[in-house]
């Protein structure tokens, strides 16, 4: 079992100064008493070697009674709390705390002591003359030091039952029990099985409880267990990754067909498919409740994708993507925009993680889910999610772009197809800003010289009505702050573009010889525009609301 965390300072917290602090206490009152009383006549060690045999006698025949109380106090206070954790969180509670070492070791100490406290008076020969200094002394120490030692245990007992730590316990012990070698594999498979249920038990109680922090911490636990599984799983043995026996009745194995597992077990991918089936499960009950909770399991299986991205792991990659489509189709189907608004955010770093990593063909198999989960959107009336993936579709164009990826015209025509005619105002209003993403990335093109790439937007726009074009325009020209003028989850403005892209932007609207001019032209973006096209005596633009659209705080609206 792993130690709690923290090291000497935790300990020293925990243990050391509950213990000195009443101690110091105690002999500061004591001796000022002593003092006090004696004058200087006597010698306290004169009397601790030498104690009154009869008040020694009598002293032992009560500490016994008294360590034994201690000692029942310090199991029933445990019992009760150990119990109310237990049934908040998971029952594994009971089990990591009885066997946890401390706790023998401290009800061993008042066993002990209460041992020689009733022994030690059966060896007291008043009569005979015998005298047990020694014996005397160390019951007497025993009994102080069990007195001490309760506030440092309840201490501890507070310490070891704290949420956070025993989620961090759970994750210690079935990656312990992962790499043992001695239990058979199938008792092996059930241990890791049995922490990642109680992981996400932890997680799906706390949330009923409304207690976020420990929610996302079990989350946090599960990816730091695959994570730190990935460096073990090359020692394992060929068995350890066949889903069969009690592994293949498991809940999130039962109902898959033998083909499915089958290749389950050829990718060797079923631990990890075992904990991305629990962060399905809870990003399922968070959906519209608790959408930290959403959040952070999109960004934990971002991270785990990006580690399988770091370790070539193609199957672990993989299975990575299907559970971010499958929360997307979640989260379409729940109507919860702004998960989706977030949740499509990770999916678009990890595809700009894969341009990093060189991986063209996943950043436009990400692309294409992308325009599919946008499309979906905006048939179940949910438009907002379509804008979102194509300004996330603009940005990852700008990416590949930047770093020179082969994928980066094929990327274009994805986002180039994303867009459809509207049904009803809303929907148009949604697809006004995939033109305005569209737009925004020809002015990027445009500012790295890439003017083919731009033409291909303009050529993708030139059945659009003019009037359209000239209103959307219009509307980008008008977005002076790069930030949402309310809080939001990405806290940047769609719609900004600087005052030279505004000049690329007007660049690019001339190239419709039958637009009609902007009517209000800032003077910092004249003086970006190229001077064959720089307007004279235009006044300035102010911004406010109507000024660019964040697609979720839209949609609460």
């Amino acid at each position: 079992m792993a130690a709690p965390k923290g090291g000497f300072k935790e300990k020293l917290r925990i243990w050391l100064l509950p213990l000195v602090i009443p101690l110091g206490a105690w002999l500061v009152v004591f001796f000022t008493a002593f003092l006090l009383d004696a004058h200087g006549q006597l010698s306290f060690l004169h009397l601790l070697d030498q104690p009154n045999p009869t008040a020694a006698a009598n002293t032992l025949s009560n500490a016994a009674e008294v360590v034994a109380a201690v000692l029942a106090l310090a199991i029933t206070v445990a019992a009760i709390i150990v119990e109310l954790a237990a049934n908040r969180y998971t029952h594994r509670i009971t089990e990591l705390f009885m066997t946890e070492p401390v706790n023998f070791v401290v009800m061993g100490f008042f066993v002990v002591a209460a041992l020689q406290s009733v022994v030690i008076l059966l060896i007291f020969d008043q009569p005979g003359g015998f005298v047990p200094y020694w014996g005397i002394g160390a019951a007497i120490i025993l009994l102080v030091f069990s007195l001490l030692l309760l506030l440092p245990y309840f201490a501890f007992v507070f310490h070891f039952l704290n949420p956070v730590q025993i989620v961090d316990r759970i994750r210690s012990h079935t990656l312990k029990a992962i790499r043992k070698r001695k239990p058979s594999i199938a008792d092996r498979h059930a241990e890791a099985v049995r922490g990642v249920e109680e992981l996400a038990d932890v997680a799906l109680n706390a949330m009923e409880h409304k207690d976020k922090g420990v929610s996302m911490a079990s989350l946090d636990a599960m990816q730091a267990m695959v994570l730190e599984y990935q460096i073990v799983r090359a020692e394992l043995p060929e068995s350890w990754f066949r889903v069969e026996g009690e592994l293949a009745h498991n809940p999130d194995f039962v109902s898959m067909s033998p083909d499915v597992l089958g290749a389950v077990t050829r990718r060797r991918i079923w631990f990890e498919m075992k904990v991305l089936r629990q962060y399905q499960t809870l990003y399922n009950e968070a959906l519209n409740r608790t959408r930290d909770i959403n959040y952070v399991v999109a960004i934990n299986t971002r991270h785990i994708a990006e580690a399988a991205l770091n370790s070539k792991h193609e199957e672990l990659l993989e299975l990575s993507l299907k559970f971010f489509n499958t929360y997307m189709r979640a989260t379409v189907n729940a109507k919860d925009v702004r998960t989706a608004y977030n949740v499509l955010n990770q999916y678009r770093l990890l595809a700009e993680g894969c341009l990093e990593h060189q991986d063209g063909r996943r950043a436009l198999e990400i692309a294409r889910y992308f325009k599919y989960y946008g499309l979906v959107s905006f048939n179940a009336k949910l438009p907002f999610i379509l804008e979102t993936v194509a300004y996330d579709l603009c940005t990852l164009c700008e990416v590949a772009f930047d770093r020179k990826a082969p994928v980066a015209e094929e990327l274009l025509r994805i986002f180039l197809s994303v867009d459809r005619e509207g049904e009803n105002d809303v929907q148009e209003t949604s697809l006004r800003g995939v033109r305005k993403a569209q737009v925004k990335l020809a002015t990027h093109y445009l500012r790295r010289g890439a003017e083919p790439l731009a033409r291909l937007v303009f050529d993708d726009m030139a059945r659009e009505s003019r009037e359209r074009l000239a209103s959307i325009r219009d509307e980008l020209m008008a977005v002076r702050s790069s930030e949402f003028w309310e809080i939001s989850d990405r806290g940047v403005n769609f719609d900004f573009l600087d005052a030279e892209r505004k000049g690329r932007m007007l660049e690019f609207f001339g190239w419709f010889s039958d637009l009609r001019p902007p009517g209000i032209v800032a003077p910092e973006v004249q003086a970006a525009l190229p001077p064959s096209i720089r307007p004279e005596g235009q006044e300035d633009l102010l911004d406010g609301p109507g000024s660019g659209q964040d697609p979720a705080t839209a949609a609460d609206a």
